[in-house]
């Protein structure tokens, strides 16, 4: 019998951490990537990082736009940046589901598909919400100041592992230890 390697991740928030905030993203000419995502996701890869988008899209659940729409958009993320999965979550904020962030479905699932590592992972986002799932999967935690990054840095009552400028800030400061 063989012990499968863990492989440790890092789970990043879509919008207003790799790319930038548009609200309801969804159409592929509305995607603007942050000029240091590329190089920010490069980094953590050469790092041995899985690297994992975990987001949550209402605007699928509020009939805003097509889940094919989203998807569209993925696709081309995976192919700008060579991102490893995304999972998301369509319900709405009142529909008490497991995955939606702050709640840890979407890092549960993909922990159990790539064995991943949890220990020895992260999870970096602009939001208030991004932080707690972090801290509700007891991973680290980092804070990007893009996005809403800056309003989340004063309602957070307990702190990130880090706070960074932007996502390649947070890169560096994750992978130089």
């Amino acid at each position: 019998m063989t012990k499968i390697e863990k492989r440790k991740a890092a789970f990043i928030d879509r919008d207003g951490t790799l790319i930038e905030e548009v609200n309801f993203l969804s159409r592929l000419e509305d995607l603007r990537l942050f000029s240091f995502a590329a190089e920010a996701v490069r980094r953590l890869k050469e790092s041995s990082f899985l690297i994992v988008v975990v987001t949550n899209q209402s605007g699928v659940g509020r009939g805003i736009f097509e889940e094919s729409a989203m998807h569209a958009i993925h696709a081309q993320l995976k192919t700008d940046l060579e991102l490893d999965a995304f999972y998301f979550c369509p319900h709405l904020p009142t529909d008490g589901c497991r995955c939606r962030k702050p709640n840890t479905g979407m890092i549960e699932q993909a922990a159990q598909k790539f064995s991943i590592d949890l220990e020895n992972s992260w999870m970096i986002g602009d939001k208030a919400i991004d932080v707690e799932t972090g801290f509700n999967a007891e991973i680290k935690t980092a804070l990007v100041l893009t996005g809403y990054g800056r309003n989340a840095a004063r309602e957070l009552t307990r702190k990130p592992d880090v706070t960074a400028e932007n996502l390649l800030e947070a890169v560096w400061k994750i992978t130089e230890n």
